[in-house]
């Protein structure tokens, strides 16, 4: 061998040694991340018993308010009605919906470390897509039985009969299924490259793609696209519905049947107000993302606050939702001996 010439193999060697090292301690970051660290809450310190306390409080209502709503509409046979059926599968969307987060949250608050695993992660992201995209396609397909209620009162058996109601309501759940493993398939295949703190109080597409090494460019198509299918379409379709309600509302002569229309769409309204602005201030969120507090703000709202409030907006204040509570509780007095 030409000594002159062993420098440079021994210069070439080391390189790739170097670059073999990297690669290889690339990987074993990757693999090391087996769990991620939630920032929304890491400012509390002092007053972690009173937040544990809070998101207690709210998900036992979110619980007994959306359940006793399911359980009223299954009991009297005066909720049978489309309106009501698509109503229970609205509260039983909002308690999925909200056993998805809340139940780590405490758990986080009582450990006083808000971790959760790299499998948990992804079980966390699938369930909650699912259910807020099952949402999102339910509140459009509430829309339309309103309208066809409203616009078409004669042709409302036909349009909306149980043999159209029931695959309306399991195509919404499989809708939500779909864009979920869509996406979660997607985020299995990130490298994170040992960062693992989420600016998040739950595992969410946005923040994991924030924090991911890798090409993230599909998963943010995918993301642009499941946003015009999953909500804008179903916010359009809603928009549409309403204005020929709203329109037909006008042309009623009778102020208590004006009226009656009214209540009855102003409470879906509101819902689909909340529900889509929340959903599109966090997932159409500029680049460089929002602060820490206002992220761990809307994502309170979006899946903790919400479930919470429908039952209160949509169904409480509803005359006949009130007689069957009464009826039930007048049932249950009987039963126990309870003097009138």
């Amino acid at each position: 061998m030409n000594p002159g010439f062993a420098p440079i193999h021994l210069t070439s060697f080391l390189v790739l040694h170097s670059e073999l090292t990297l690669m290889e301690r690339s990987s074993n970051q990757t693999l090391l991340v087996t769990e991620f660290i939630f920032l929304g809450f890491s400012g509390v310190h002092k007053g972690q018993v009173f937040f544990f306390l809070l998101f207690l409080t709210i998900y036992l209502i979110t619980l007994v308010g959306n359940s006793m709503i399911f359980t009223l509409i299954q009991l009297d046979s005066r909720l049978h009605s489309p309106m009501y059926f698509f109503l229970s599968h609205l509260s039983c969307l909002d308690v999925c919906y909200s056993s998805v987060t809340v139940p780590k949250i405490l758990v986080n608050f009582l450990r006083q470390r808000h971790t959760i695993s790299y499998n948990q992660c992804m079980a966390q992201m699938f369930f909650l897509m699912t259910f807020a995209g099952s949402e999102c396609a339910l509140l459009a397909v509430m829309a339309y039985d309103r309208y066809a209620a409203i616009c078409q009162p004669l042709r409302y058996a036909h349009l909306m009969s149980r043999r159209v109601c029931v695959p309306l309501a399991t195509a919404t759940w499989i809708w939500g299924l779909l864009d979920s493993a869509i996406h979660t398939v997607l985020s299995t295949n990130l490298a994170f490259c040992g960062a693992n703190q989420i600016h998040h109080i739950f595992c969410d597409v946005p923040p994991l793609l924030q924090i991911a090494c890798s090409d993230t460019y599909v998963n943010k198509m995918a993301l642009h696209i499941a946003n015009v299918f999953m909500g804008m379409a179903p916010f359009l379709l809603v928009v549409i519905s309403y204005i020929f309600i709203l329109s037909a509302i006008l042309r009623i002569r009778s102020n208590t049947g004006r009226h009656k229309a009214f209540s009855t769409c102003a409470a879906h309204i509101v819902v689909v107000i909340i529900y889509f602005g929340m959903a599109d201030v966090n997932y159409n969120r500029p680049s460089a993302g929002y602060s820490l507090e206002v992220d761990t703000l809307i994502s309170t709202l979006y899946c903790i606050i919400i479930p919470m409030l429908n039952p209160v907006i949509y169904s409480l204040r509803n005359k006949e939702v009130k007689e069957a509570l009464r009826k039930v509780l007048g049932g249950l007095k009987k039963g126990f001996g309870f003097p009138h």
